[in-house]
């Protein structure tokens, strides 16, 4: 057995989080495993090896999933940094919610908000495909979905980027966003079931909670989740399809002429880009990966876009093919703790793509802007300057 490489890179330098590709392919190349010292973590780096940890909870235990210690004392209890049996059980209520039985009665009517709002845009012209379509259209399915009104639907965005962005190490993005985040924590902390809208899934987790189906108190952590992992992520991948779609013009007229490799091209998408850069694991007891050994007690920074295009395990991974139909990606994590809110994500993703290949054949657009984010990797504007319609 042997200490893994070790490398001087730091994960959450502007440069890097805002283009990792580059290093990820350097890391992939050490090793499966390589010591990080800036960051004080062992980064995974190859497909097989990512997958694995995220099956095996027992050595990889999510009870660490930010890379500072204050976001993980306050996600204690959650969904999000439990472990089983008290994961299973909070996430039982979580994907009760979330499961394709329970999405099914939604497929038509996003379908129709989706379809509505791009051919408005089409209409238009132009206009700014962040703010217009990547941020518009999650953040209303979500709100009505769990019934906020309100100020809490009007600071939902910038409550699910800090939730999001205090997962990183101590710091300055981090410090910026704890007071954002600690907004959000107080409100899922004293929030009753009649703030929200009658039917709503909101109503239905209080209504488990009253049942005995999760703990007394645990009804805003689970919409904690719901807000502070769901909302983020979506917008970045909406932006990523709308991006990557003019940037590949004849990947979307694939889509248009064969519609049924819209759930394909949402697989490429996020196996592409994924939305999340690096998610955290602390290692429970000496860990061997391929002839190195991680020690017991040591954070685990898994880089999920490194995974993604590890050539190991995809062909041409720098390709962007929406015939490839990547279905075993890692955007969604994997095991117990794969991404619960997948299924809503797919209908929206799905929504978008379906509308855009339907009404659009080619987007003209300006430059993206990216600022550096410690979790979620996403585009800040994106100018569309024209539409030129199918």
């Amino acid at each position: 057995m042997s200490t893994p490489p070790v490398s001087d890179v730091d994960l959450f330098a502007d440069e890097v989080v805002l283009d990792p590709y580059p290093v990820y392919a350097e890391l992939r190349e050490q090793g499966p495993v390589v010591r990080l010292p800036k960051n004080d973590v062992y980064a995974l780096t190859r497909y097989d090896v990512i997958r694995g940890a995220l099956a095996d909870w027992e050595s990889f235990s999510s009870t660490s999933i930010a890379f500072n210690p204050t976001a993980n004392e306050a996600l204690t209890g959650t969904s999000l940094a439990s472990d089983p049996p008290v994961h299973t059980q909070l996430r039982a209520t979580l994907t009760e919610n979330l499961s394709p039985r329970a999405l099914r009665g939604l497929k038509g009517r996003i379908e129709e908000k989706a379809d509505a709002l791009v051919a408005a845009l089409v209409e238009q012209g132009s206009f700014e495909a962040i703010d217009a379509l990547a941020r518009a259209f999650p953040l209303e399915v979500v709100a009505d979905l769990i019934g906020f009104t309100g100020h809490v639907r009007e600071n939902m965005l910038r409550w699910g980027q800090a939730a999001m962005q205090v997962l990183g190490p101590m710091n300055q993005r981090t410090a910026d966003d704890f007071p954002v985040a600690g907004e959000l924590y107080a409100w899922c902390s004293q929030v009753k079931a009649e703030e929200l809208a009658e039917g709503s899934v909101g109503r239905g987790i209080f209504d488990a909670e009253a049942r005995g189906a999760v703990p007394e108190g645990a009804a805003g952590h689970i919409i904690h989740q719901y807000l502070g992992a769901g909302v983020d992520s979506t917008v970045a991948a909406i932006g990523n399809i709308v991006a990557l779609f003019a940037r590949h013009p004849d990947q979307l007229d694939l889509v248009r002429t064969d519609p049924s490799l819209v759930p394909a091209a949402f697989n490429e998408v996020l196996r592409f880009w994924p939305p999340i850069n690096a998610w955290g694991r602390r290692v429970t007891k000496d860990v061997e990966i391929e002839g190195t050994v991680v020690p017991a007690g040591a954070q685990v920074a898994v880089l999920l876009g490194a995974g993604n295009r590890d050539p190991r395990h995809y062909e041409n991974p720098d390709a962007f093919l929406v015939e490839r139909n990547p279905v075993d990606h890692l955007a969604f994590g994997y095991g117990p703790h794969g991404c619960a809110g997948q299924g809503l994500a797919r209908l929206e993703a799905h929504a978008v793509i379906e509308a855009l290949s339907r009404r659009v054949r080619h987007l003209v657009v300006g430059s993206e802007v990216r600022v550096p984010s410690n979790t979620t990797r996403s585009i800040e504007e994106l100018p569309v300057l024209e539409v030129i319609p199918a």
